[in-house]
């Protein structure tokens, strides 16, 4: 018994070496297909509609309540200590550097890159992905690389805008349900609030942006199986990219620490 279990840890690990290895060199492909011509902008702004204003929804939605909920348990910690006047600034750095490309990042997963899987999962088994390389399109290069810069491009402007709505929220109940001195609680902002911390999210946005469009479509691009596989890749781009977000966020927010930036 102890051999099998060994076997089945050595076979998953040069599985997951050998899968590295297919994608990495596919967004190798792909990045260097990125300054190739023709550049397909309508299809880039179309997916930038998909990704970016389709969004917007579920992310006001998403980031309203995470600011409520935000303000409404911070004060029950800091009214103890009656210090509530501090609140702001801990929203404001709290949801700016984690909550909101986090949270943005996840919602963008659920509702885009499950979209992306499942559209490009549903080309390769149908064969639409054959055709096209039968008409001498390069695939990778019209599919692909549309999906990953419209996800890049409007992942720091989504995440932009679940900070400021956040924030809203926040102050919102802060200074009218729970009685908090609405002065006192902008001016801990402009006090202790610095332009870096919003490029903590920018950069977030374009990390986070590259990574969960990257797996999503990779995941989707190679789907085999039928309308099973379809859902099976559907469900390894979401659970696999929420993932990655939250690793490449600890890895981020290491480096900004280590950086005191």
């Amino acid at each position: 018994m102890f051999q099998n279990i060994l076997y089945i840890i050595g076979k998953k690990t040069i599985d997951f070496i050998y899968s590295l290895g297919d994608f990495t060199i596919f967004q190798i492909k792909v990045f260097f297909l990125m300054f190739k011509p023709p550049f397909r902008i309508n299809n880039l702004f179309e997916q930038i509609k998909f990704m970016g204003y389709g969004s917007l929804g579920v992310i006001f939605l998403t980031s309203f309540f995470t600011g409520l909920v935000e303000a409404v348990q911070l004060y029950q910690g800091f009214h103890k200590f009656g210090v509530e006047d501090f609140m702001g600034y801990t929203i404001f750095l709290s949801i700016v550097k984690e909550l909101g490309p986090v949270f943005a990042a996840l919602m963008v997963v659920s509702r885009g890159i499950s979209a992306y899987a499942a559209e490009l999962g549903s080309m390769r088994v149908t064969e639409q992905i054959d055709a096209l390389e039968v008409m001498a399109v390069d695939s990778k290069h019209y599919l692909i690389v549309p999906r990953i810069l419209a996800t890049i491009i409007s992942m720091p402007l989504l995440i932009l805008f679940f900070d400021a709505v956040a924030n809203f929220s926040a102050y919102l109940i802060s200074t009218v349900s729970l009685g908090v001195n609405e002065y006192k609680y902008l001016d801990t902002i402009r006090q202790y609030g610095e332009f870096k911390d919003i490029n903590q999210s920018i950069i977030k946005g374009l990390v986070f942006g590259y990574i969960i469009s990257a797996i999503g479509t990779y995941i989707g691009y190679y789907t085999k199986g039928g309308a099973k596989g379809v859902g099976l890749s559907t469900t390894r781009a979401v659970v696999i990219s929420s993932i990655a977000v939250f690793m490449s966020d600890y890895i981020l927010s290491t480096i900004f620490l280590i950086l005191n930036w």
